[in-house]
């Protein structure tokens, strides 16, 4: 097994259609040492029982949580794999939201980002990943979705700063940004007649992503991969079109609420 006898941690995998568990339980199938990370205490539980591995609460804007989850990641050895797949979503446009939903934006999407980086890679070996799960909205704005891919795109800015930094220890820090997704946080959109599709015409490989497909890109970059600094589109080809317009869509600007990792 690829992974066997590393140390990982896995912060944002609260939902079993969602990314971060997929990432987490891809981990663990290949071996990996997991710990698992999220708000929520009732779910984190089954989810840990279900692919045995440990896991505890913490807030993902919260640097004091950072620190404590980092501590007990690394309680029985250093970290190897850090991947930070959680997100809050924040929509609205530029004239409606409050600077108080645009800092909890910036909270977790961002800020939570960075201290993540600097608790895992201070308790991590020589050779580690840092993977941090983006947004392609941070590329391709998506109306009305600007204090979230604000703070993605901060992210993708953290990713290439934090390269250069931990570079000399061997640590690679990368990115991946997801396309469209058909997880857990986004099933209440793709249940609308027509939504999968809509997005699937924009997508050359000819369907929306998979939790799957992001485990399988992060798997790559946990191991030993010669890069670094990177932030990759994981979209099934998405970048080379475009995302559906909001008059394309069946509920307008409510379509969009779920659409993202």
């Amino acid at each position: 097994m690829r992974f066997s006898d590393k140390n990982a941690l896995i912060l944002g995998a609260s939902a079993k259609g969602g990314t971060g568990f997929a990432i987490a339980r891809a981990l663990a199938r290949e071996g990996a040492h997991v710990t698992i990370a999220a708000r929520s205490d009732d779910k984190l539980a089954k989810l840990g029982a279900e692919i045995g591995c440990r896991f505890l609460r913490c807030d993902a804007g919260s640097a004091k949580d950072i620190a404590a989850l980092a501590d007990f990641a690394a309680q029985d050895g250093p970290l190897d794999i850090a991947v930070n797949a959680a997100a809050l979503p924040v929509i609205g446009s530029i004239a409606s939201l409050s600077m108080t939903e645009v800092q909890g934006a910036l909270d977790v999407n961002y800020l939570g980002m960075l201290h993540f980086v600097r608790e895992t890679t201070a308790r991590m070996n020589d050779g580690g990943s840092v993977i941090l799960i983006s947004s392609y909205s941070a590329q391709q704005p998506i109306h009305p979705h600007f204090a979230y891919a604000c703070a993605k795109a901060a992210t993708d800015c953290l990713v290439r700063y934090a390269a250069l930094e931990y570079g000399p220890r061997g640590v690679r820090v990368n990115s991946i940004q997801p396309g469209p997704i058909k997880s857990d946080l986004a099933k209440d959109l793709f249940a609308i007649p027509g939504v999968e599709d809509i997005y699937a015409r924009e997508v050359p490989l000819g369907r929306v992503g998979l939790p799957e497909d992001y485990a399988d890109a992060a798997l790559w970059l946990a191991g030993p991969a010669f890069v670094t600094g990177l932030n990759i589109p994981v979209n099934g080809g998405n970048q080379l079109t475009r995302m559906p317009r909001v008059d394309e869509l069946p509920m307008g600007e409510a379509s969009y609420e779920g659409d993202y990792n």
